[in-house]
């Protein structure tokens, strides 16, 4: 009688990179919508009242996506290169 062949114990290094490839894509999917709400509110302000909370919202929205999208954007390609990578190895 045939025994099953023993499945192989999963890579801590590609579950990793795929615990930081679903990181970068929720900081990418809520940098950009922070950049969506400030051309939002600076469009609605520009159209109504441009004040200081206005500018406030749109400065700090602008901010807020950039701290997500600048590492989220650099750690989504280096996991798509390393998954690559290891797929021309034929690992």
């Amino acid at each position: 009688m045939n025994s099953p062949s023993p499945t192989p114990a999963p890579d801590p290094v590609r579950a990793r990179r795929k615990q930081i490839a679903k990181y970068t894509l929720l900081a990418n999917r809520v940098g950009y919508l922070f950049y969506a709400l400030a051309i939002a509110t600076f469009v609605i302000g520009f159209a109504v009242s441009f004040n200081a909370a206005v500018s406030a919202i749109v400065i700090g929205s602008l901010v807020i996506g950039s701290l997500l999208l600048a590492p989220a954007i650099v750690l989504g390609y280096a996991v798509k290169a390393a998954e690559r990578e290891d797929r021309e190895r034929g690992l």
